[in-house]
Formats: C-alpha cells, structure tokens, sequence
C-alpha cells in the first residue's frame, strides 16, 4: 500500500472512531451541596451508572454549594454564554425562574407526558407547577422532622418512643430534658430561618404566603403569635439558647450531646444514623391548631436556551435520577425523600423502612405538609423574612415591629406583579 493509500485508510478509521464523540450530546449540570454527607460520592455515582448506560450522553456535574449559591453560578454561566442545560435548583425559585424566562416547562418536552409528571407526590410538586405548566421536577427533596436523643429521654423519665405531639408537649418535655449544659431543644435561626418559621406558622394554623405567588401574611396575629412562641422557648421557657442557632453546626450540636432535640431537614438522616453514638428518634413536627411541615430542598429545572437534542438527553437524565429504583437509593444514601409512591414500593426502600422506620417519617408527613414560602421576588421577600425573625430573636425588634416591617418592605416588593 502506499503512502498515500496508508493517509486516506487511517483517515477513514479516524473518521470512524470520532464519529461516536460527534455525535455525543454533553450535559453541564449544576448542582447544590447544601446538606451534610458525601453528596457529591452519591450524585457522581448515580452519574457515573447514566452514563454507562447511555454512551451517547456527557455529563459534567458542576457542585456549587448551597442553593443560593447554584442558582447565581448557574445564571451566571449562563449570562456569560457558557453551556448550561439544567441544575437542581430550590423548588422554591420557580416564580423568579419563569419572570426572568430562563427555564422551560415540561409539557414542552418531547417524552415528559402527563402518566410521568402524575407520577410524583402531589406536595412535592406544589412548588413546581405555576399556572397549569410544570417548571420543576422533584429530586432532592425534604419536609423538616424533629431528630430527638432517646438515652437523653430515658435519663430525664421520658417515655423515648413519645416525642412532643404538641406545643405545650414541646414547652414541657424541652425543660425536663435542659440540664447539664444540654438545652432541650434547637431550631436553627441561620441559612433558612424563614423554613422553619413557616412550620411554626403552619402549626399555629396559618400560611406565610397565597399560592398565587403575589401575597404575603407577615403581620397576622397568628404569625405573630408562632414568632412569639419560637422567642418564647428561650426567653420564658429556657429550653433552648438565646439568640440564635446556627444551622450548619446544629447537627454536630446534637451528635455531641448539646441539644436533646432539633428541628432539621430529613437530608441529615444518614447523615446521624451513621455518626450517633446513642440511640435516636425521628418524628413529625409537634401541632398546636394543626400538625405541619413546609416541603423542603430542590428540583430538576431545564434551561431554555437548549437544543432540542440537550433537552431529550437532559429529560433522560431526569427520568434515570427520578425513576422508582434510583429514587429508593437516594433515599437510602442520604434521608432525602424518595420522590413518587413507587420508589416506596422497590425491594430496596420496603427493606430498608422495615429495618429503619424513621426513614418513613418525612414522607409519612407529607399528608400534612404545604409547599415551601415562595413569592414572585422571593429571594429578597426571604431575605426581609428572615432578617425579622433574627431581629426578634436576638431581642433587638420585638415580633410584631419586625413582622410588620417585613410584610411592609413584601408588599412593595410584589406591587408590580399584581
């Protein structure tokens, strides 16, 4: 053969072989870190078994920190032009998502039909769905439960299989249980303050915002009142610390035996049931007019500047993270909900609630949950929320001024959008 033969031959064969990476469709998905355990090891490895399983499809997993964290890195990639198909972002940016036209509704995708998009627990998809369209789909997903120290149960003759039903429940067993440089109970003031005000909220029998997205209920007496008993726990109760408490520190607060109770998201509960050193419970948020949580964490969303090509390989990758059998894994890795009824009826998840039945607890209480605080200009009406709860805590505004000041500084923010 000769030389020149030789060229066009291995020029074919090249050819050949670059033509698979030709064709190869690359996904850049942003993703939030914002809960302990070894996040990154579970999405990597659930990305890893995609893309085995589909050659044809890239994915790049870009981790960003929290979900305010993704969603600025994620918009800003792509401000900038750089490729950016989708994200788990919070279930709760939907309303500003959709204002700054930036994502796409799934019914506009080939392949999302209405059997799938059904397939998922109605309060997981409260924050997603926006007038008719589905604009997020639920992975990484949470109510708040209360994680509580069942030796410090037993030592303070508390029946440990009977967590606080109630709020006068809380008020009683919180101060049997604070001795010894151990406060009876913590609910984390900082990184989502306004979460675990809306549960109190929820509880005292009245949401913080209309289901419309254009409303907020700051300044009614029984938000008030919900604010007042959350200071009440330290300042009249003393059962747990002035001030506030530190979310990203509390979960080491309970392992080392400083709070004998917290409120937190059920994304820690692999995380405790692997590090406790005594034995823990899980239960569901204590009532006073009503029993309550706010749904919690982030949804698959689809940005719109994509090819059609980017949006089917991106949908298949939502399909594979969501599906009953990836869905049940997650759960199990991280404590974490698995997203739809089906992933509760795998082998795997039915064994594992068997053997560990506070993994049921979150999802038992989406019976009563609603979907998480969100407004149109949610995060800047969040941030006045949760600088009045701080303020009331810290003592420097009582709830009412505080309150009232936030609902004020809410209703200027949602004029323009009524």
């Amino acid at each position: 053969m000769t030389l020149m033969k030789r060229l066009a031959a291995g020029c074919a064969v090249a050819t050949m072989l670059a033509a698979p990476a030709a064709a190869e469709t690359e996904l850049t998905m942003y993703y939030p870190i914002a809960v302990g355990g070894a996040l990154t090891e579970v999405v990597n490895g659930i990305v890893a078994e995609f893309e085995a399983a589909n050659p044809d499809i890239k994915v790049n997993a870009i981790y960003s920190g929290n979900y305010d964290d993704t969603r600025v890195r994620a918009l800003s990639a792509l401000a900038s032009g750089e490729p950016a198909q989708l994200a788990v972002m919070f279930s709760i940016d939907a309303y500003d998502l959709i204002e700054q036209d930036i994502v796409m509704p799934f019914e506009e995708i080939e392949g999302a039909d209405a059997a799938w998009l059904d397939s998922f627990y109605p309060a997981l998809m409260a924050n997603g769905r926006v007038e008719g369209k589905t604009w997020g789909i639920p992975f990484q997903r949470s109510t708040i439960v209360a994680y509580y120290n069942k030796d410090k149960f037993r030592e303070a003759g508390l029946d440990p299989e009977s967590p606080p039903k109630t709020w006068d429940d809380l008020v009683t067993m919180g101060k049997a249980l604070t001795k010894d440089g151990t406060s009876g109970l913590m609910i984390p003031s900082t990184g989502y303050p306004y979460w675990m005000f809306q549960a109190l909220a929820i509880q005292n029998g009245k949401e913080l915002m209309s289901n419309d997205g254009l409303t907020t209920y700051f300044d009614d007496p029984a938000v008030i009142e919900a604010l007042e008993f959350w200071r009440s726990l330290s300042t009249e109760h003393g059962i747990m610390p002035e001030g506030t408490v530190e979310w990203g520190t509390l979960r080491q607060a309970f392992l080392e035996g400083q709070t004998a109770m917290m409120w937190h998201s059920t994304g820690n509960l692999t995380a405790v049931k692997n590090a406790a050193s005594f034995d823990f419970g899980v239960a569901e948020l204590p009532a006073n007019v009503r029993p309550g949580s706010p749904t919690g964490g982030g949804n698959f969303y689809v940005f719109k500047d994509t090819t059609d090509e980017e949006r089917q390989a991106a949908l298949k990758l939502i399909k594979f993270m969501t599906s009953p059998e990836q869905a049940a894994a997650w759960s199990i890795a991280t404590g974490y909900m698995g997203v739809s009824p089906a992933a509760y009826e795998t082998e795997a998840l039915k064994a594992y609630t068997t053997e560990f039945p506070p993994a049921l607890v979150a999802r038992n209480q989406l019976e009563n949950a609603v979907a998480e605080f969100s407004t149109f200009e949610t995060a800047r009406v969040r941030e006045g929320l949760n600088n009045a709860i701080q303020a009331a805590l810290t003592g420097t505004k009582t709830p009412a001024e505080a309150l009232a000041e936030a609902q004020e500084a809410a209703v200027r923010l949602l004029r323009d959008y009524q």
